[in-house]
Protein backbone atom coordinates (compact mmCIF):
# COMPACT_ATOMS: atom_id res chain seq x y z
CA UNK A 1 0.00 0.00 0.00
CA UNK A 2 1.30 3.70 -1.09
CA UNK A 3 2.09 6.27 2.36
CA UNK A 4 1.12 9.14 1.62
CA UNK A 5 3.14 12.15 3.20
CA UNK A 6 0.35 14.43 4.61
CA UNK A 7 1.28 17.32 2.13
CA UNK A 8 1.04 15.03 -0.85
CA UNK A 9 -2.88 15.68 -0.76
CA UNK A 10 -4.66 18.81 -1.92
CA UNK A 11 -7.71 17.60 -0.58
CA UNK A 12 -7.94 19.46 2.86
CA UNK A 13 -7.21 22.45 2.25
CA UNK A 14 -5.19 25.16 4.88
CA UNK A 15 -4.57 23.01 7.63
CA UNK A 16 -2.59 20.23 8.50
CA UNK A 17 -3.96 16.64 8.81
CA UNK A 18 -3.62 13.18 9.81
CA UNK A 19 -2.60 10.01 7.16
CA UNK A 20 -5.05 8.46 8.06
CA UNK A 21 -8.03 11.10 6.79
CA UNK A 22 -5.79 12.30 3.86
CA UNK A 23 -5.72 8.60 2.59
CA UNK A 24 -9.41 7.73 3.23
CA UNK A 25 -10.38 10.85 1.07
CA UNK A 26 -8.00 10.32 -1.68
CA UNK A 27 -9.85 6.79 -2.17
CA UNK A 28 -13.11 8.29 -2.31
CA UNK A 29 -12.28 10.64 -5.51
CA UNK A 30 -12.16 9.04 -8.83
CA UNK A 31 -10.02 11.46 -10.53
CA UNK A 32 -12.49 12.67 -12.86
CA UNK A 33 -12.97 16.23 -13.01
CA UNK A 34 -9.56 17.09 -12.98
CA UNK A 35 -7.90 19.68 -10.72
CA UNK A 36 -5.23 22.02 -9.48
CA UNK A 37 -5.20 24.51 -6.69
CA UNK A 38 -2.81 27.21 -6.17
CA UNK A 39 -1.55 29.24 -3.37
CA UNK A 40 -1.56 32.73 -3.89
CA UNK A 41 0.27 35.11 -1.79
CA UNK A 42 -1.20 38.56 -0.90
CA UNK A 43 -0.39 40.78 2.35
CA UNK A 44 -2.81 39.52 5.12
CA UNK A 45 -4.84 36.93 3.02
CA UNK A 46 -4.23 33.43 2.89
CA UNK A 47 -5.94 32.53 -0.57
CA UNK A 48 -6.59 29.51 -2.67
CA UNK A 49 -7.88 29.24 -6.31
CA UNK A 50 -9.44 25.77 -6.86
CA UNK A 51 -9.33 25.19 -10.79
CA UNK A 52 -11.55 22.56 -12.69
CA UNK A 53 -11.47 21.20 -16.05
CA UNK A 54 -15.37 20.75 -16.46
CA UNK A 55 -15.13 21.21 -20.62
CA UNK A 56 -18.88 20.61 -21.96
CA UNK A 57 -20.69 21.83 -18.70
CA UNK A 58 -22.56 24.77 -18.49
CA UNK A 59 -23.64 27.00 -14.78
CA UNK A 60 -26.80 25.79 -14.64
CA UNK A 61 -25.13 22.08 -14.62
CA UNK A 62 -22.58 22.81 -11.93
CA UNK A 63 -23.07 23.22 -7.95
CA UNK A 64 -20.38 24.67 -5.49
CA UNK A 65 -21.88 24.87 -1.99
CA UNK A 66 -20.30 24.99 1.51
CA UNK A 67 -21.69 22.38 4.18
CA UNK A 68 -20.20 22.95 7.45
CA UNK A 69 -16.49 22.47 6.72
CA UNK A 70 -16.62 20.90 3.07
CA UNK A 71 -16.44 22.92 -0.14
CA UNK A 72 -18.91 20.40 -2.84
CA UNK A 73 -18.70 20.86 -6.28
CA UNK A 74 -21.08 19.00 -8.00
CA UNK A 75 -22.05 18.74 -11.83
CA UNK A 76 -25.00 16.46 -14.04
CA UNK A 77 -25.42 17.17 -17.64
CA UNK A 78 -29.00 15.71 -19.22
CA UNK A 79 -29.15 13.12 -21.83
CA UNK A 80 -30.49 14.24 -25.14
CA UNK A 81 -33.23 12.33 -26.12
CA UNK A 82 -33.56 13.99 -29.65
CA UNK A 83 -30.01 13.21 -30.25
CA UNK A 84 -29.06 10.24 -32.87
CA UNK A 85 -25.49 9.54 -32.41
CA UNK A 86 -23.14 7.75 -35.53
CA UNK A 87 -20.45 7.99 -33.17
CA UNK A 88 -20.51 8.77 -28.97
CA UNK A 89 -17.31 9.56 -27.43
CA UNK A 90 -18.54 12.22 -25.24
CA UNK A 91 -20.34 10.84 -22.44
CA UNK A 92 -22.93 12.83 -19.95
CA UNK A 93 -21.10 12.29 -17.09
CA UNK A 94 -21.82 13.89 -13.41
CA UNK A 95 -18.85 14.36 -10.67
CA UNK A 96 -18.80 15.21 -7.23
CA UNK A 97 -15.47 16.78 -5.99
CA UNK A 98 -15.79 17.35 -2.14
CA UNK A 99 -12.75 19.51 -0.04
CA UNK A 100 -12.19 19.87 3.46
CA UNK A 101 -11.67 23.48 4.64
CA UNK A 102 -9.45 24.48 7.47
CA UNK A 103 -11.74 26.52 10.30
CA UNK A 104 -12.06 29.88 8.77
CA UNK A 105 -11.58 29.64 4.96
CA UNK A 106 -14.38 30.93 3.20
CA UNK A 107 -15.24 30.55 -0.41
CA UNK A 108 -15.00 34.09 -1.71
CA UNK A 109 -16.51 33.46 -5.73
CA UNK A 110 -16.97 31.13 -8.10
CA UNK A 111 -16.20 31.72 -12.11
CA UNK A 112 -17.00 29.59 -15.09
CA UNK A 113 -14.77 30.37 -18.33
CA UNK A 114 -13.34 28.60 -21.43
CA UNK A 115 -14.33 25.15 -19.82
CA UNK A 116 -12.71 26.14 -16.64
CA UNK A 117 -14.58 26.40 -13.20
CA UNK A 118 -12.30 28.66 -11.02
CA UNK A 119 -13.28 28.95 -7.17
CA UNK A 120 -11.41 31.34 -4.98
CA UNK A 121 -10.97 30.52 -1.24
CA UNK A 122 -9.63 32.78 1.66
CA UNK A 123 -8.93 33.11 5.00
CA UNK A 124 -7.65 36.38 6.39
CA UNK A 125 -4.31 36.30 8.41
CA UNK A 126 -5.34 36.66 12.43
CA UNK A 127 -4.45 39.80 13.68
CA UNK A 128 -1.85 39.81 16.42
CA UNK A 129 -4.04 40.87 19.66
CA UNK A 130 -2.50 42.24 22.81
CA UNK A 131 -4.10 42.30 25.83
CA UNK A 132 -3.52 43.83 28.93
CA UNK A 133 -4.66 41.78 31.71
CA UNK A 134 -5.14 42.78 35.22
CA UNK A 135 -3.67 41.34 38.29
CA UNK A 136 -5.71 41.43 41.04
CA UNK A 137 -4.12 40.92 44.45
CA UNK A 138 -5.73 39.41 47.70
CA UNK A 139 -5.33 41.25 51.08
Amino acid sequence: MRRLKPVSTPLLLGFDFTEALAAQLARANDGYPPYNIELLREAGVHRLRITLAVAGFSEHELDVTVEGRQLIISGAQAERADADYLFRGIAARQFQRVFVMAEGMDVAGAQLRNGLLVIELERPEPQDVVRKINISASK
